[in-house]
């Protein structure tokens, strides 16, 4: 044991879903576990991501040994690059996750002087007083790690998020036989993921879907669309090699879907027989029932590649009568209505729309259920236990579920949110003083487009650059405007200088309705985004202001 204090320090992630980060402190010795965002809730408008507030750590910057990342979810590497930004410290990750970082330095003009280095599991990494040792885990992106934080007071165990999948796609199964060890010889403190903690039982093998997903490529008559994460890579793979076994070429569609793969078959994590890819621009020309299209935008995002398939407005894929469309992913909560609005577009066009639970399943969780989190629980067997990953719910249920451990050693249970802080010394544990903590609001997802999160209601656009309110009646019948549209400003231009200006914007949205399909014309999420980013395109252009851009429309 030591006099020295540990400070367990969450900066996001606990109380909330995203921005998962958190800083450990002993001494003059800082580590950072994970860097996240998440995207923003519908009332903050005009905000393109969050990331957590890294204030603490630039206060503390001499003291910032390195950032530590378990795996390559946004959730966990989002706001890497908002962190490097303000100080630049070493960063360890495994490959595909510093591949997975490095197109986002590269898209903020970071990667050059950024200092990557790849960890593989098994191995230790010394930072400051922290020696670190990466332990494989199963979830639902490759190459994901536990960690094993050895310090002077004893070991922390920080599982990343993971699930026990016993059947992994890869065969690397998850390494229960270190954290064992690490039980047997004594933890201090266990940091665990809480996401599924109120599913009971255990969460299905990644293998379960393939199942259901040969059943697609047998009873499919025509072209078969799946949309699933472009991170899944072991659902990729399995598509890939029923593909292969069936017939089918398969073609990558999305910008994040084929960023993905080409990391992933650039690692060798992700195998493409010879002559079975497909290029997107190929797709309508190939006979439906010979391939395959793995389709990016599983959440209904407006502009995303699978929301442009529902409308029709896609270039290289459009849906026919009998086409075969399966959502291969969880809808997350809150995204229902935007995912129901695709697949009725979808529906209509004739498509057979595959979603939701069934047996055998189209998609699986990759994070445990109750039984797995109780397993890691009974190998571990902490002194003390810290539930993350979760809103507070999620946390408080997840603390219940440990109360078993109290006569196994276990001397108590934290329930915490960001910004609130565990003290650790030879006396115990205890909760230590909080510290400031908040979401840093980013606009366009760049660097210097910060908004802050007090002025999110009101925006500070409001005193800088006003904001432009395009009202425009659509006949609910025939999804064409109703008369020109009405523009109202507020803080942008005085009326001498916005006349010109304005009038021209009028013009901007009616030619954006003009050459939107009828369906998109009838979808208030698609156009509205449409709307806005041309006029947000004409305005930065004409103006050099950034005004807030609230399009409305009016069904007559």
């Amino acid at each position: 044991m030591s006099d020295q204090k540990l400070q367990v320090i969450p900066l996001g992630g606990l109380g909330e879903f995203g921005m998962n980060s958190m800083a450990l402190r002993l001494g003059d010795d800082i580590i950072v576990i994970d860097a996240g965002m998440m995207f923003p809730d519908a009332e903050l408008m005009g905000v393109d991501i969050v990331t957590p507030d890294f204030s603490y750590l630039e206060e503390n910057a001499g003291h910032v040994r390195g950032l530590v990342l378990t795996h390559g979810h946004e959730d966990h590497i989002g706001g890497v690059p908002f962190l490097l930004a303000q100080l630049n410290v070493p960063v360890y990750g495994t490959a595909f996750t510093l591949a997975l970082v490095e197109r986002r330095l590269e898209e903020h003009s970071l990667l050059e002087q950024a200092r990557l280095n790849v960890i593989k599991p098994g191995e230790r990494l010394t930072l400051g007083a922290f020696s670190i040792e990466f332990i494989h885990v199963t979830h639902s992106i490759v190459q994901c790690v536990a960690l094993a934080i050895t310090t002077p007071l004893g070991v922390v165990i920080h599982t990343g998020d993971f699930k026990v999948d016993p059947t992994p796609t890869d065969n690397e199964l998850f390494d229960l036989h270190t954290l064992a060890a690490y039980g047997k010889r004594g933890v201090l403190l266990l940091l665990s993921d809480s996401t599924n903690v109120d599913r009971p039982g255990y969460t299905e093998s990644e293998r379960a879907v393939a199942p259901r997903l040969e059943d697609l490529f047998v009873r499919s008559p025509r072209r078969l669309v799946i949309t699933c994460f472009s991170s899944s890579i072991h659902r990729l793979q399995q598509i890939v090699d029923l593909a292969e076994e069936y017939g089918r070429k398969v073609a990558f569609v999305g910008r994040s879907m084929l960023a993905t793969t080409e990391i992933a078959h650039d690692l060798g994590l992700l195998k493409i027989p010879n002559g079975i890819l497909l290029r997107p621009q190929d797709l309508m020309q190939t006979p439906p029932n010979k391939v395959v299209a793995v389709v990016s935008g599983t959440q209904g995002e407006p502009m995303s590649a699978m929301s442009r398939v529902a409308v029709d407005n896609h270039k290289s894929l459009s849906i026919e009568p009998g086409d075969t469309v399966a959502l291969s992913a969880r809808i997350i909560p809150g995204n229902e209505k935007a995912i129901y609005r695709m697949m009725n577009h979808l529906a209509r066009r004739g498509a057979d729309v595959i979603y939701g639970p069934m047996n055998p399943p189209v998609h699986v969780s990759g994070h445990g259920s109750a039984e797995e989190l109780r397993l890691v629980l009974n190998l571990v067997r902490p002194r003390f236990f810290l539930p993350i990953h979760g809103e507070y719910r999620q946390l408080a249920k997840h603390a219940q579920l440990a109360q078993h451990l109290s006569h196994a050693g276990l001397e108590a249970t934290f329930v915490l949110e960001s910004g609130e802080t565990l003290e650790i010394d030879d006396m115990g544990a205890r909760k230590g003083e909080p510290i400031p903590v908040g979401r840093v609001c980013i606009d366009s997802g760049t660097l210097d487009e910060v908004v802050e999160d007090m002025v999110i209601r009101d925006r500070r656009h409001l005193s800088e650059d006003g904001f432009v309110l395009p009202i425009i009646a659509i006949n609910k019948h025939s999804g064409k405007p109703e008369g020109l549209p009405e523009i109202v400003s507020r803080g942008f231009m005085s009326l001498e200088e916005s006349s010109e200006v304005l009038q021209e914007a009028r013009n901007i949205v009616i030619k954006t309705i003009d050459n939107s399909t009828a369906e998109e014309r009838g979808d208030w999420g698609v156009i509205q985004e449409k709307i806005r980013v041309d006029l947000k395109r004409y305005l930065t252009k004409q103006t050099s202001r950034r005004p807030l851009i609230m399009p409305v429309i009016l069904e007559v």
